[in-house]
């Protein structure tokens, strides 16, 4: 299944990248985590890093980088996760706004297990999912508007 959800932020392309790229900022604005680390020493983001990550709910999963180009794409796979999850994979994409600003998409990619239990499972994944994302792209949009009116700014790595 497929879903995605897309914003526009009041906040340069740069600042939005990279704050959403910044794992030691992460939880100041994801309100999905409860924990959002890089593993193995990596000390940033790029193609072959992996990530550790826990839902609020207590749901950990590690992901792997398959695409990282500043300021415009981030994409991941996953390497390790919930049993519910046979596949799963997560793209974040930011774009100049017609508008100004930046848009800013997620979109994500994932499969349940068991197959045979897709017809009950992937109606509520989907709504849960949906709705978590949504959540995140609101919560990324009000923490970029606060930290404009408090004169923040974005850096890169």
């Amino acid at each position: 299944m497929r879903f995605e959800h897309a914003a526009v932020v009041d906040a340069p392309i740069d600042e939005v990248f990279w704050l959403t790229q910044d794992y030691g900022k992460r939880l100041t604005w994801d309100p999905f985590l409860r924990r959002a680390e890089l593993v193995g020493g990596a000390p940033a983001p790029a193609v072959g890093v992996r990530a550790w990550c826990v839902s609020r709910v207590g749901l950990g999963m590690e992901t792997e980088y398959v695409s990282f180009a500043p300021p415009h794409v981030a994409a991941v796979k996953m390497t390790r996760g919930p049993r519910l999850l046979a596949r799963f994979g997560g793209t974040w994409e930011f774009a100049p706004a017609e508008e100004g600003g930046t848009r800013v998409t997620f979109r994500y990619f994932l499969e349940v297990r068991p197959r045979w239990m897709d017809p009950l499972l992937e109606p509520w994944a989907r709504r849960w999912f949906s709705w978590e994302t949504g959540r995140r792209v609101r919560a990324l949009a009000a923490a970029l508007s606060a930290r404009s009116a408090h004169g923040g700014c974005g850096n890169p790595g």
